[in-house]
């Protein structure tokens, strides 16, 4: 695994206990959908939340929310259609669905989340 990679894996095994401590089931973990991919699918009580997981080293260039593209939201968005298509529609009680970003930093043995609830709507 490259060091890319891992540091994903690590950013998304840090949001899911981020939001597993805040009350939410994680009910999927890098959903594929063909080329699309989600990194978390959460759910607490009626909400459903499709989490966006950025992970940036200290210094990067570029921050971890202004890495989401215009492209990057629109296959979210496509992506997330297609889940409830394919496979959450029958999930009783949902009634609200939005999509998260997680920002996260790994710097001095400390893991830093920044989370923006509904960052890209629904």
């Amino acid at each position: 695994m490259t060091a890319a990679a891992t540091l994903g894996r690590n950013a998304e095994i840090a949001v899911a206990d981020f939001l597993f401590a805040r009350g939410f089931s994680i009910l999927e973990r890098n959903v594929r959908l063909g080329s699309l991919e989600l990194d978390v699918v959460a759910r607490k009580g009626p909400l459903l939340a499709v989490i966006e997981v950025r992970a940036r080293r200290p210094g990067a260039l570029v921050g971890a929310f202004a890495s989401v593209t215009s492209t990057k939201r629109a296959r979210l968005h496509r992506a997330l259609r297609r889940l409830w298509r394919e496979r959450l529609s029958a999930l009783p009680g949902i009634k609200r669905v939005r999509i998260d970003v997680a920002a996260v930093t790994f710097a001095g043995g400390e893991t830093r989340i920044e989370y923006a609830p509904g960052a890209l709507g629904s």
